[in-house]
C-alpha cells in the first residue's frame, strides 16, 4: 500500500513534558484519515511537526516517501495544504485577494487557477465583500480555498467543522468529500465531531497518551460495531422459544425486551410471534456508535 505519510516512533518534548511519544501513523494515498483523541492527546502537536512548524525531539517521519532527515523534505511540503486551529483569513480583504496573498506568500508567478478554486468553493460570487462579513461556514470553505492554492494533494485539516451550524456543517462534508472523489486530494482530518466524521473517514487514528493506539479502516471498523434489532414483547418466553427454533443469534434484555444479532425481515418476525400470541409492541435498530468504539478503547468516559 501507498502512503502519503508514514511516522516513525515520532517524539516531541518540552522539557520534561512529553507531547507526542513514540507514535507510529500510516495515511494512505486517497484516503480520508480521521485523528481522533481527546484535548491534550497530542493531535494538534503531531499535525505542528508534520507541516514542519516544529522539530520532532527524535523519531522521524516521511512525507511521499521522503524522509523529514532529507533536504528534499521542504519539496515535499509544498505538496501539502493546512489549516491548523483556525484559517489564516485578512478579514478586511475579499476572498480573491486572500487568494492572491497566498499566492505570494508561497511564491507563484501568476494567479493560475485561482477563479477555478473559488468556484470549486462555492465562493465565485461573493466579488466585492470582504471575509468580515462572511458567515463562518465561508469564512471555512475560504480557509480550505487558501489551502487549495499550489494545487496540494494532501490537505490536513484541524477541526474543521468546530462552531459550524448545520448547514456550515454538510458544505464542509460536502466539499471535502468532493475534493477526495474529483481532485483525488488525500485528507488528515483531527476533528471532537465523531458523528460527523464517521460519514466521511475511510480509516482512523486513535491517539491517547500521546501515541496512536489503533488505525484501523473504516469498513473494518464497522464489521466490529455490533449491529442489531431491538424488539419489544408482551410474551418473552415465546418469543425466546421461537428464536431458539430458527437458530438466531439473540439476548434477553429485560422481561419484555430482545436483542437479535443477525439481519432479519421484521415483518417475518412479526407474523410468525403473532401467532404464538405474542406481540411486537416496538423495534429499533441498534448499533454501536464511533464515539463508544473510542471510548471503549482508551478505556471509558473517565478517561476523556
Amino acid at each position: 500500500m501507498e502512503y502519503i505519510l508514514e511516522t516513525h516512533n515520532l517524539e516531541k518534548r518540552y522539557k520534561h513534558f512529553k507531547a507526542i511519544s513514540n507514535l507510529n501513523m500510516h495515511i494512505p494515498k486517497g484516503s480520508i484519515y480521521g485523528l481522533i483523541g481527546k484535548n491534550g492527546a497530542g493531535k494538534t502537536t503531531l499535525i505542528r511537526v508534520i507541516c514542519g512548524l516544529q522539530k520532532p525531539t527524535s523519531g522521524t517521519y516521511s512525507i511521499y516517501g521522503i524522509s523529514n532527515e532529507n533536504r528534499k523534505i521542504t519539496e515535499a511540503r509544498k505538496r501539502i495544504g493546512a489549516i491548523i486551529e483556525s484559517p489564516s483569513i485578512c478579514l478586511d480583504m475579499t476572498a480573491e485577494d486572500n487568494l492572491k496573498e497566498q499566492y505570494k506568500v508561497i511564491g507563484l508567478p501568476s494567479f493560475d487557477n485561482l477563479q477555478e478554486i473559488l468556484r470549486f468553493v462555492g465562493l465565485e460570487e461573493t466579488g466585492k465583500k470582504t471575509a468580515k462579513n462572511f458567515s463562518l461556514g465561508m469564512k471555512q470553505r475560504l480557509g480550505l480555498a487558501i489551502a487549495l492554492v499550489g494545487n496540494p494533494d494532501f490537505l490536513i485539516l484541524d477541526e474543521p467543522i468546530n462552531g459550524l451550524d448545520p448547514e456550515g456543517i454538510i458544505e464542509i462534508r460536502e466539499l471535502i468529500l468532493k475534493l477526495n472523489k474529483e481532485k483525488g486530494i488525500t485528507f488528515l482530518i483531527s476533528s471532537h465531531y465523531l458523528d460527523e466524521l464517521s460519514k466521511i473517514a475511510t480509516c482512523y487514528g486513535f491517539i491517547d497518551k500521546c501515541r496512536i493506539v489503533k488505525e484501523i479502516r473504516s469498513d473494518e471498523l464497522e464489521q466490529k460495531f455490533k449491529k442489531r434489532t431491538q424488539i419489544h414483547v408482551n410474551n418473552i418466553k415465546e418469543c425466546v422459544k421461537y428464536l431458539e427454533e430458527i437458530k438466531i443469534p439473540y439476548k434477553v434484555i429485560s422481561e419484555n425486551i430482545v436483542d437479535i444479532y443477525e439481519k432479519i425481515n421484521v415483518s417475518d418476525i412479526v407474523i410468525a410471534l403473532s401467532k404464538r400470541n405474542c406481540i411486537v409492541n416496538e423495534f429499533h435498530e441498534k448499533g454501536e456508535s464511533l464515539e463508544n468504539y473510542y471510548l471503549n478503547l482508551i478505556g471509558g468516559a473517565d478517561n476523556v
